[in-house]
């Protein structure tokens, strides 16, 4: 599919695909015969992983290494130590967006209990003049 289906499929602007894609993060899959970008399901698997990724604050780089991570992983001649490697790298991703979720919960019950005490200064103060 071309590069306007596979956003509109991932939920991402042609131009933010196409800056992943001068970062290295995902290669269009093959060109067609007038040069436009191809892309398959395992590319769109690719741009969903790097969407998951950016509200947790992941850079370019860590988004990267995650992917060339996986990619190793699904490499069925990896085996042994160098397989060992990769899933303690995989465990290590996990547990980094696992802390940065719940950094976000904790500031969103931040936030959520700033509205709250607002609300409760718009109520007091409703009718008292």
């Amino acid at each position: 599919m071309q590069i306007g289906e596979a956003a509109d499929r991932v939920g991402l602007s042609i131009r933010t695909i196409r800056h992943y894609e001068e970062a290295g993060l995902v290669v269009p899959s093959a060109r067609s015969e007038g040069g436009f970008r191809l892309y398959t399901e395992p590319d769109l698997d690719r741009l969903r992983v790097i969407k998951r990724m950016k509200p947790l604050g992941f850079t370019l780089d860590e988004m990267r290494d995650l992917l060339t991570t996986l990619d190793a992983l699904s490499d069925p001649a990896v085996t042994g130590d160098g397989r060992t490697v990769l899933q303690d790298r995989l465990a290590m991703f996990h547990t980094a967006a696992q802390n940065r979720v719940q950094a976000l919960r904790d500031q969103l019950a931040m936030a959520e209990g700033f509205a709250h005490q607002i609300q409760e200064q718009i109520e007091r103060h409703t009718g008292e003049s």
